[in-house]
């Protein structure tokens, strides 16, 4: 388990480079955090780090974005407003998971089931008493 501090959005953002740039193809990462915390920032940081261009946002509509412009396919999951597992089916999650690209799931805990055996869980949390911008970013292998 590894803990890092940020003290601000670049921080944040900064972190999801250094991740975006090292991962290889098959890797899963989940990202747990309450509303606000920085998840967006994170995953765009880690586009950015993949080679992605353009503009990354939270697909809470569509549950999943991808983006094939990287060195590796990468696929954003917000499964926060998912009702059921079941339609994770629907929208092929498997095959995105176990396929050749990489991964990144927000709210990851909803759907705690079917998560493979092996991904990267990835918690942001705040502590206001360290201050407004301040996250504790806990990385663990599961």
């Amino acid at each position: 388990m590894k803990i890092i501090e940020s003290f601000s959005a670049q921080d944040t953002f900064d972190l999801g480079r250094e991740l975006g740039q090292s991962v290889e193809p098959g890797k899963v990462y989940t990202l747990i955090g309450d509303l606000g915390v920085g998840k967006t920032v994170f995953t765009q940081g880690f586009a950015n780090g993949l080679g992605i261009t353009e503009a990354v946002s939270s697909p809470t509509f569509t549950i999943v974005q991808v983006y094939d412009e990287g060195r590796i396919p990468f696929y954003h999951f917000d499964v926060y407003r998912i009702g059921d597992v079941e339609e994770m089916d629907e929208i092929g999650y498997e095959d995105y998971v176990y396929g050749e690209g990489v991964s990144l799931i927000e709210w990851a805990n909803l759907i705690e089931e079917i998560l493979p055996d092996k991904y990267t869980q990835i918690t942001i949390e705040k502590d206001l008493e360290k201050g407004f911008d301040y996250r504790r970013i806990t990385i663990e292998d599961m």
